[in-house]
């Protein structure tokens, strides 16, 4: 039991720090890596040394789990019956469990790890307040715009194993096909698998739902229980969350206009036209007169400036304007 004293001194979210720092993904100066390598020097350094293999040889995989089973079974670490090889236990024993697998097969498991791509190092690209229509070319010829305020992350040998990105925000995807590579989404509360298609991203929903609009092919949603999913065909809209999920024919126009910077309006009111400015163009419009709000506007806007487009806006209705830091005040003359 010393052996499981030692394991219960690290918290999951250590044991999940840890894997980042003998991966190379954090500074190697955490004092978390100072007491774990005092605590067990030899594992801490054959870890690190994991990432320099490199090779084809295949592993038993059957085997190096006898031989993890074996040692969680002489240590009481086994709670209620094994099935179908999984095994229901905390977190932290998950952990010690996957630690183990490495130590104990080091040379097939390492290398099977190292060439699964596990000690890859992560690519991230970052839009900002002020940016919009990031353009990321990935190596298989796919093609992803960013919003503003959204992030995009990949690992750096994508495509050799598998085609599989993270967004945080709000991301218009153009992939390449390729039937045996998937392309999978991490969007937080749900996973997006396509093969070839394109389509819009919102992982920062008010309501906190993970929404997709299909421009083109087909694309699955589901949660990440599994139990949820959607099939959207183009032209649709599906939200879905760790509760509910649904779908319905997007009757915006003005959907990825944050894209093409393109918006379209027959008769449409000023609240709306302003939420959508605010989307699209970075612009937040205060009506002082609610009744302000309730005016038609039935021009397309297209690529303009923030000034063009309030000025022509103040002239269509007989208004004016001030500005206090980025948000402008409608008032009537």
């Amino acid at each position: 039991m010393k052996e499981m004293n030692k394991k219960e001194r690290f918290t999951d979210k250590e044991w999940e720090e840890l894997a980042s720092v003998l991966s190379n993904e954090k500074d190697e100066s955490s004092d978390l890596l100072k007491r774990f390598m005092a605590e067990d020097n030899n594992s801490g350094n054959e870890w690190k040394d994991l990432k320099n293999m490199n090779s084809k040889e295949e592993i038993n995989v059957d085997n190096a789990w006898n031989k993890v089973y074996s040692r969680l079974n002489e240590n009481n670490l086994l709670e209620g019956e094994v099935r179908a090889r999984t095994i229901y236990m905390r977190p932290s024993i998950m952990r010690i469990a996957a630690l183990a697998l490495i130590l104990l097969s080091l040379g097939s498991t390492a290398i099977y790890m190292n060439n699964a791509g596990y000690f890859s190092k992560k690519i991230a690209a970052i839009a900002g307040n002020e940016q919009k229509n990031i353009l990321i070319s990935l190596p298989d010829g796919s093609k992803i715009y960013l919003n503003r305020n959204s992030e995009l992350s990949y690992r750096t040998n994508y495509g050799k194993h598998g085609r599989a990105v993270k967004l945080a925000g709000e991301a218009f995807f153009e992939i390449a096909p390729d039937v045996s590579k998937p392309f999978i989404i991490d969007a937080g509360k749900a996973k997006v698998k396509v093969v070839g298609t394109s389509f819009n991203v919102i992982t920062n929903n008010r309501d906190s739902s993970v929404e997709v609009f299909v421009k083109t092919g087909k694309v699955e949603v589901y949660d990440n229980s599994g139990s949820q999913s959607l099939l959207l065909d183009p032209g649709y809209v599906g939200t879905i969350d760790s509760k509910t999920s649904g779908k319905n024919v997007n009757s915006d126009p003005n959907y990825i206009s944050w894209k093409t910077g393109y918006l379209y309006y027959t008769d449409q009111k000023l609240s709306v036209v302003f939420n959508d400015l605010k989307r699209v163009y970075n612009m937040d419009i205060v009506a002082d007169d609610p009744y302000i709000l309730e005016y038609q506007w039935h021009s397309p806007i297209d690529n303009s400036s923030q000034q063009i487009i309030i000025n022509l806006i103040c002239r269509s209705f007989n208004l004016s304007y001030t500005k206090d830091g980025n948000v402008f005040h409608l008032t009537k003359k």
